[in-house]
């Protein structure tokens, strides 16, 4: 979804943020970074962009009040669109916020990284962009290289691995009035402290697509036939897995999705087809996203939750099989010489 083969990264401000909570505190550089080696241009554009290429979830700035501009996050970047001179400064009173909201005891200081890009698309659009990116992890490196008659090594203690960005965030300069469209990563912390980079201190919220709309409803029907069916309907794993396949089937032969025709097609039962509109009703609430009726079905979210949504029957650990086709071919019984339950499976060829 994000590319970056014709970006070049215009201006970049360095600062250090400690844990406000363990007494540490934050170091402003003064200037913003003098980039002059075209190497280390290039491998910051590599560092800073290269874990959105696989991003597909687009996010946009929100804030409880439905006032955009009481969202610092979102204030900060439109002063930094709207002014580049005025781009340092912004930086600044950036990274004074995320120290401010930096009080849990689990969040580890870091340098934070601020960067103005050009010509960064996504979704197909070429836009300028905003990057906030925090490094945490530091990690010890060799260096070998060759000294007369044989090798010297050197060692380097504290350094990046460019290869894994701890924290980040693009703001792409369009739907303003939307809270521009937003993409984030966070790779080191994915309990309860994590919550302050992507809640507090950006103050996300998903972005109603039909990437998201698709993702959410093959989610939400595979937590519902996985958890939910089975307090009021007799199911084995094996009926189970095929509600799971023609549900995947409907949605990568279909182009739009409607709850009513999926539920008939799919579903069927007209019980299990009202508990499945109260448990879809039930996630709505819970996590305050609105899954639409009716939308555009996405491949790449059909292509995503393909790679979780599980047809292997596990027995015991002598046996899986796979169910792909026709849920009729395969029958369970239990046999009472043996007090084992048991699978009969028809087929024509074997192969």
């Amino acid at each position: 979804m994000v590319t970056f083969f014709e970006a070049s990264l215009s201006q970049l401000s360095i600062h250090r943020i400690g844990n406000k909570s363990q007494d540490e505190f934050y170091v402003l550089s003064e200037h913003p970074f003098r980039m002059e080696d075209e190497t280390l241009n290039n491998l910051l554009l590599q560092y800073f962009l290269k874990p959105f290429e696989k991003v597909n979830e687009v996010y946009h700035f929100m804030h409880s009040s439905d006032n955009l501009d009481l969202n610092e996050a979102f204030h900060f970047s439109t002063a930094m669109f709207e002014n580049e001179e005025a781009f340092h400064e912004n930086t600044e009173n950036l990274a004074k916020y995320l120290y401010e909201i930096s009080t849990h005891p689990k969040i580890k200081p870091g340098e934070l990284y601020v960067a103005y890009f050009k010509n960064v698309q996504i979704e197909g659009e070429l836009l300028d962009a905003i990057g906030i990116f925090k490094s945490e992890t530091k990690e010890t490196y060799f260096k070998v290289y060759p000294d007369q008659s044989g090798f010297k090594m050197e060692y380097e203690q504290e350094a990046i691995n460019i290869q894994k960005l701890d924290k980040g965030c693009l703001i792409f300069r369009t739907s303003k009035e939307e809270g521009y469209k937003v993409v984030v990563t966070d790779q080191t912390n994915r309990n309860a402290e994590a919550v302050y980079w992507k809640d507090e201190f950006l103050k996300l919220k998903i972005r109603n697509d039909s990437f998201n709309q698709t993702n959410n409803t093959l989610g939400v029907y595979k937590s519902f036939v996985s958890t939910k069916l089975d307090e009021e309907f007799e199911m084995n794993k094996a009926d189970k897995i095929d509600l799971l396949n023609k549900s995947m089937k409907y949605f990568k032969e279909k182009e739009s999705f409607d709850i009513d025709e999926f539920s008939n097609e799919v579903i069927g039962n007209p019980q299990a087809i009202e508990s499945f509109k109260n448990f879809k009703s039930d996630y709505e609430k819970e996590f305050d996203t609105q899954i639409a009726d009716s939308f555009d079905i996405s491949s790449a979210a059909v292509k995503k939750q393909a790679r979780v949504y599980k047809s292997v029957l596990k027995l015991d650990r002598n046996f899986h099989i796979y169910i792909h086709g026709n849920r009729e071919l395969i029958e369970k019984g239990f046999d009472d010489g043996k007090s084992m339950n048991y699978y009969k499976v028809y087929f024509k060829e074997e192969e």
